[in-house]
């Protein structure tokens, strides 16, 4: 057992998919195979079930993961660790976001006041956020959901106001502040399962008795802004952006404020409690911090 067929395995059992993990490790199929097989060989036991092509992690499998993602995880923190304290390296900070609409002005004055600083940005879903922090593959998340998982720590951040996006024309347009009851039979214009726009959504609704009519249905909340001007259903968003010239420049639309109990957006950055946090990553945490507790 070595550390690569540890860090195959970890991608593989992510996947249970043997190409799509050799095309993320960039490494030949059969090679990967070889190691999985010899690793089993290893540890005396099959951490996958096999049917046909397909793989699936199995019990053994799950219980070996999760030991391998804590080991790797150590071991990613020394690294990290040494390397700060020998001055090896300028420092790097990883965030993954649900949008990165939220952090964009943050981290352009972030790289400008620390220029060697190198800084990855991830957009993911909430479940996939909670995978790469626990697994240690970035340092923080930005989440509006609640992020579940064994370890993790978090911060409120920002709790900020959600509004409506109405197209133009429509019966809506110009009013101060409407109700969830005005919303009845309206289509609306959201994210998937999973992202806050639709938590939100189904909670407010189903709170007014009110059924949920999904018009579009998309995987960016930005891209919101453009299908409500097209015409098809209203939209939720944080009622600073929807004021904002960056929105309204977007596409032609109304703003309008939603008088609705607990229409509102939570925002939170997660961390890895126990983790080795670097100096580089301290300073974009607090940068972060500062920028979005001042807006």
């Amino acid at each position: 057992m070595d550390l690569l067929s540890l860090r195959y395995f970890q991608v593989v059992a992510r996947h249970e998919h043997i190409s799509r993990a050799a095309d993320e490790l960039r490494v030949a199929q059969p090679s990967i195979s070889r190691t999985i097989a010899r690793l089993e060989a290893d540890v005396g036991v099959q951490l996958f079930d096999r049917q046909g092509r397909r793989i699936r992690l199995n019990r053994f499998g799950a219980a070996f993961l999760r030991r391998v993602d804590k080991a790797l995880a150590e071991l990613d923190d020394a690294t990290r660790e040494l390397s700060d304290a020998a001055g090896l390296a300028r420092g790097s900070v990883s965030l993954a976001s649900e949008t990165l609409l939220t952090v964009t002005e943050p981290v352009k004055s972030f790289i400008a006041e620390h220029p060697d600083v190198a800084v990855r940005l991830f957009q993911a879903t909430p479940t996939v956020m909670a995978r790469r922090l626990s697994e240690g593959q970035v340092d923080f998340c930005l989440a509006s959901e609640v992020l579940e998982g064994p370890g993790l720590g978090h911060d409120e951040l920002v709790r900020e106001e959600v509004g409506l996006a109405v197209p133009l024309g429509h019966r809506l347009a110009g009013r101060r502040e409407v109700a969830m009851a005005d919303l009845a039979g309206e289509p609306v214009v959201t994210t998937r399962p999973g992202i806050w726009q639709r938590t939100l959504a189904e909670r407010l609704f189903s709170e007014a008795g009110l059924e949920l009519v999904v018009a579009c249905e998309i995987d960016e909340a930005t891209t919101a802004i453009e299908m409500v001007s097209a015409g098809l259903g209203v939209g939720f968003g944080p009622a600073w952006y929807l004021r904002s010239p960056l929105a309204t420049s977007r596409a032609p639309f109304s703003p309008v404020r939603l008088a609705a109990p607990g229409a509102e957006r939570v925002l939170r950055l997660y961390w890895r409690e126990g983790a080795y946090v670097s100096e580089a990553a301290r300073r974009f945490r607090d940068h972060l911090t500062a920028a979005l507790t001042a807006t």
